[in-house]
């Protein structure tokens, strides 16, 4: 069976987080969600927190969108992202 990953990448978007994340895990089901929080300073990572089934990888800078995807991607082992 293929391996799915649905990959977010995040910067200081707490709030988007709390209001979009409960219906992407409510509708990705077999599928691993990951969020990459790309260096946030805004209480992102707290908000995280409420989403057990997410899992978080935390960036220690925010390298901008491709560079914080590509960071991201290469802890994410699924055969479609």
């Amino acid at each position: 069976m293929m391996r799915t990953a649905v990959v977010i990448l995040n910067y200081n978007g707490a709030a988007l987080l709390q209001q979009f994340l409960p219906n992407v895990l409510a509708n990705s089901a077999g599928a691993e969600i990951v969020v990459a929080d790309n260096g946030s300073t805004d209480n992102s990572l707290e908000v995280l927190q409420h989403f057990p089934d997410v899992r978080v990888i935390a960036l220690p800078s925010n390298g901008g969108f491709c560079a914080g995807y590509n960071r991201a991607l290469r802890e994410v082992h699924a055969d479609i992202y």
